[in-house]
């Protein structure tokens, strides 16, 4: 179908809505423009502005291959994309990349290598110096999941990010430059070299981001937590696997709970549990199953779900982290179900009986739509040098990731002295979706294999 009769057909569900008609025209007017004359448009004002000083970013990554976060990521750096609704331009130039692996059948970085005429090097010094001696890039994007990488016993995948964060940092060192720097995720699987990491950035001035996309999802319904509130405790849900989405989940909690009075003041203790041993624990009053309730029910609203088996989904066992906060505050992150689009969040604010709870939706296409927005605040933070919202909460998710999974091993709680850290949260709300997008792409959209303008053909 036409890119044009596709919008159409979109702009017709929500002929209602003047959004849309605005949307619409831009839409048209960006398919065929120029990458110049695109950033006259009022959503990418702002790279327009620094055009004289667009950064040339090397990206580094485990695997390319369709909708692995190379894919996902690298789509809205190499053209245009929508955030909240709006063609933006990334407002920097990819001009290196570096695979750490390339699958045989799925393998998509030559490809778009070739494509949008980037050279793909053979190492990451070389990526990063272009194929000279020095630093040769203003930012590095480095994108270390997916790909065939090993477990350890505790059952954590080993994605190589300490050893792409090495070899980085070496040719900066090497080249006397310091420059931005954004690791996908957490950190690292152990906890000692994520806080290398970490402690390397601050030595050197380096600016680092690091994280997860589904912070800067849309919420629905809208929830936003007053500055400095009195938070008694908390939940986050998601339906994924142990580790993987467990990040992601942990990544959402924090993202709520850090603006509590007095800001964040770090973990003290993290226990993971599953099955019956999750499910006492909530009748012990160690996590609220009121708060979890209100969270699915602001993703499925009547739909009928249990600890084991939601509406529509298979049975599967749930698990759970619970967290004991050096302030006294305590929160758990639970698996229910088995979507993988499941991010939900629920709290309960003190002498406020109502709970507050909301589902942080993806847009079409599973959590591909997700990565718009992370890919807009890494871009602001490549242009500005300095990331939207504190790296330290990815450092203090790393560490708690890293307890749990010790915690599920030795089938003991952690008591974790080491995250007893404190750190004060950012207004990042510039940098979240707030719905637009999904009035142009809609679930009717069809889904692209490769890359192609704002996710259509």
């Amino acid at each position: 179908m036409p890119v044009t009769d596709i919008y159409d057909a979109t702009v017709r569900q929500h002929a209602n809505s003047s959004r849309a008609d605005v949307s619409r025209r831009r839409f048209l007017q960006a398919a065929g423009m120029s990458s110049l004359s695109l950033l006259s448009l009022p959503g990418v004002q702002g790279a327009a502005n620094q055009l004289h000083k667009r950064p040339k970013v090397a990206a580094v990554f485990t695997e390319f291959t369709h909708r692995s976060h190379a894919h996902v990521i690298l789509e809205n750096f190499l053209q245009h994309y929508l955030f909240n609704g709006e063609p933006t331009d990334p407002g920097v130039d990819v001009v290196s990349f570096y695979a750490d692996q390339f699958p045989q059948g799925r393998d998509m970085s030559r490809e778009v290598a070739r494509q949008f005429d980037v050279p793909l090097f053979d190492t990451i010094d070389e990526a990063l110096c272009r194929g000279g001696n020095k630093l040769a890039v203003d930012a590095v994007l480095a994108i270390g999941e997916h790909g065939d990488y090993p477990y350890n016993d505790l059952g954590q995948h080993m994605y190589p990010r300490k050893r792409f964060f090495d070899e980085i940092v070496a040719v900066m060192h090497r080249s006397g430059r310091y420059v931005p720097l954004f690791n996908d995720k957490h950190l690292s699987y152990r906890w000692g070299w994520a806080k290398e990491m970490y402690d390397v950035t601050q030595e050197h001035g380096i600016a680092f981001m690091a994280g997860s996309s589904v912070p800067l999802a849309q919420r629905r319904p809208q929830l936003e937590l007053p500055a400095g509130a009195q938070l008694e405790t908390a939940v986050s849900i998601h339906g994924g696997g142990v580790e993987s989405y467990d990040f992601h989940a942990l990544e959402v909690l924090q993202s709520m709970v850090e603006a509590r009075r007095g800001g964040e003041a770090g973990v003290s203790r993290v226990e993971f549990l599953a099955g019956d041993a999750l499910i006492r624990a909530a009748e012990e009053g160690r996590w609220s199953r009121e708060l979890a309730e209100a969270a699915m029910r602001a993703e499925l609203g009547e739909r009928s779900w249990t600890m084991n088996q939601v509406e529509g989904e298979g049975p599967v066992e749930p698990h759970g982290v619970l967290l004991e906060y050096r302030d006294g505050f305590r929160a758990a992150v639970l698996k229910i179900g088995g979507s993988g689009t499941r991010w939900n969040f629920a709290c309960r604010l003190k002498d406020e009986p109502k709970v507050r709870a909301t589902a942080f939706y993806v847009g079409p296409w599973q959590n591909r739509n997700l990565f718009k927005a992370l890919s807009h605040a890494i871009q602001h933070h490549f242009v500005h040098g300095k990331p939207p919202y504190p790296v330290e909460r990815t450092l203090l998710v790393t560490g708690i990731l890293d307890a749990s999974m010790h915690s599920r091993h030795e089938k003991r709680p952690i008591d974790t002295p080491h995250l007893e850290f404190a750190y004060q949260p950012r207004d990042f709300r510039s940098m979240r979706e707030m719905g637009a997008s999904w009035n142009i792409i809609t679930d009717e959209t069809p889904q692209p294999e490769g890359i192609v303008p704002h996710g259509l053909k």
